[in-house]
């Protein structure tokens, strides 16, 4: 895609330390803020670089081989067509955005699409920030890429989840998630009341 390769030289020079030092501040706070949520002790907060939209979309389904490695065979995503463009929560101009979210393999369980919309802004602010806002498709897209072979979402994992993304608008009523399911890496919508503990969310902020 053009992009310059994240070692530790570009990360250095991309971001000075006080981006780091408020990247490890929010990744605290994200912490502490949901530490009451349900599965809040298997998630992890850390910081994930999203790539420039104009080089490497990842709101879109990715290459079929781009999937090689992750998946132990070259295999097209699956997109449900129904789905829009998707919210650009990270705009184009630079190589790597970085965003403080979920970067384990499960997020805090907060509820339905519906519940996290709805919910009281207090329950989802962060340091002055909705952390709903970046709920959505291009950031997940971007975790799955950076998951290497240790997916999100995976059946794989220990259990199967999958998470939501309420930072997007309904599609015909139907809301949108994302999750890694018969050897696939899948946009799906399905209902927006759907509150089960497989379905995650991930709060996020960007920094």
């Amino acid at each position: 895609a053009g992009l310059p390769a994240v070692t530790a030289d570009y990360l250095a020079t991309a971001f000075p330390d006080e981006r780091w030092e408020a990247a490890e501040r929010a990744a605290s706070a994200l912490g502490e803020h949901f530490a009451a949520a349900r599965f809040a002790e298997e998630t992890t907060y850390g910081v994930l670089l999203v790539p420039d939209p104009d080089r490497l979309d990842t709101r879109r389904p990715m290459a079929a081989g781009t999937r090689r490695d992750q998946l132990g065979v070259a295999t097209a995503d699956v997109f449900d067509a129904r789905l829009p463009a998707g919210v650009l929560g990270v705009r184009p101009g630079r190589p790597w955005a970085m965003v403080v979210t979920v970067t384990g393999a499960f997020g805090p369980s907060l509820g339905s699409h519906d519940q996290i919309v709805n919910g009281a802004a207090r329950a989802f602010t962060v340091g002055g920030v909705d952390t709903r806002a970046l709920m959505i498709r291009q950031v997940w897209g971007a975790r799955v890429l950076q998951g290497g072979r240790e997916l999100p979402d995976c059946e794989a994992n220990e259990r199967w989840t999958f998470t939501l993304f309420p930072g997007e608008g309904l599609t015909d009523g139907l809301a949108e998630s994302g999750t890694v399911l018969k050897g696939k890496v899948r946009f799906r919508l399905g209902k927006a009341n759907r509150g089960i503990g497989s379905a995650r969310a991930a709060p996020a902020i960007a920094v």
